[in-house]
């Protein structure tokens, strides 16, 4: 443990790929950036309390190699029901630490530890701050998490309607607890319309050791070009169980009382079930997956208010419907920060 801290320490941190090409008289500078945050939960007679705070490092070497990386802190700090106080720990985790090379604009090879691209929650909606509900989707687990290995990935368009993305990958088996990995190929492909802006894609992924199970999956996100809606979605099937989550969340700006409160304001809705595997665990949670132990489906409702630019807080209601029934309660706080390493030349 005490190398991979070290590593974390030095390196710290959430990256979005920097795919853009700069002009001759501009030089990419590193950027320290990330989010923070503290969310409380209460379910099932219990209340979670979960500070933390994912930092990322971007560091350009010239016009083509990039090093990114994103670290997560997080406490659980748990409350059983009739307990009078609150009992956790700490975690710490390096969700990735790549160095990327842009080749060309139609392909970027990426070595190390990266996030497993199955779907697209884990890449782009994982962070607190973008997420429109706190809590991840029940079948989150499947197919996702970090891989240490090669991904190779890019994207092109096939005509001016039509623009194609890619992403194939190898992982490698890791049993460090920080840097844990299974050994498994997979790849996801991408279809984005820009008139419309409807994405639908699809993903594999195959294990080579154990079982040698086989993971799908297929996503879809919307935009309509005249609301300000987003509509998300994605199903994945493993031996592990299978589901699917639909979300949409709404920003009021369309209003027109209130306009300065109303258009900080974002309402979602989401709908989900979680539908046992063979594997699933029959008497008691699934440990090694974190997923349910029987057949779930839960509906939430959720209120997002954006106070500035990188500042919003959030509450959401949901009702869990399985093996027992239960409301699930969230209320979270949630900053954004990008703080350059050196001066612009």
């Amino acid at each position: 443990m005490s190398r991979p801290q070290v590593l974390i320490s030095t390196i710290c941190l959430f990256a979005l790929p920097l795919l853009a090409q700069v002009a001759d008289s501009e030089r990419p500078i590193p950027v320290l950036t990330g989010n923070a945050g503290f969310i409380t939960t209460s379910e099932n007679g219990e209340t979670t309390l979960t500070p933390q705070i994912n930092p990322v490092l971007l560091l350009p070497l010239g016009d083509h190699w990039l090093i990114e990386s994103r670290a997560e802190f997080e406490g659980e700090l748990e409350r059983p029901a009739g307990a009078s106080g609150f009992d956790g720990d700490f975690n710490k985790e390096l969700d990735y630490l790549q160095v990327d090379y842009i080749a060309n604009p139609y392909l970027t090879v990426t070595v190390g530890r990266f996030l497993t691209p199955f779907g697209m929650y884990n890449e782009r909606l994982y962070p607190i701050w973008i997420r429109d509900l706190q809590q991840v989707p029940l079948i989150f687990p499947i197919g996702t998490g970090s891989s240490d290995g090669l991904m190779l990935r890019g994207g092109f368009s096939l005509n001016s309607k039509v623009n194609l993305n890619y992403a194939s990958y190898f992982s490698t088996l890791s049993t460090n607890d920080t840097l844990d990995s299974d050994r498994n190929i997979g790849g996801r492909i991408g279809l984005f319309f820009p008139g419309p802006r409807v994405e639908a894609g699809v993903s594999w992924q195959k294990s080579l050791q154990e079982d040698r199970k086989n993971s799908f999956g297929f996503h879809f996100a919307w935009q309509p070009p005249r609301v300000p809606m987003n509509i998300r979605s994605e199903y994945a099937r493993s031996d592990d169980g299978s589901g699917y989550w639909i979300e949409s969340a709404y920003r009021l700006s369309q209003i027109p009382v209130w306009n300065h409160v109303m258009r900080r304001t974002e309402l979602v809705a989401r709908m989900q079930q979680f539908f046992k595997g063979e594997n699933t665990a029959p008497g008691g949670p699934d440990n090694e997956y974190n997923l349910p132990f029987g057949n779930v489906q839960q509906p939430d409702l959720g209120l997002n208010y954006y106070i500035h630019d990188g500042l919003k807080v959030s509450g959401s209601y949901g009702r869990w419907f399985g093996h027992k029934d239960w409301n699930t309660w969230e209320m979270g706080i949630a900053y954004r920060f990008a703080l350059p390493l050196g001066r612009e030349q």
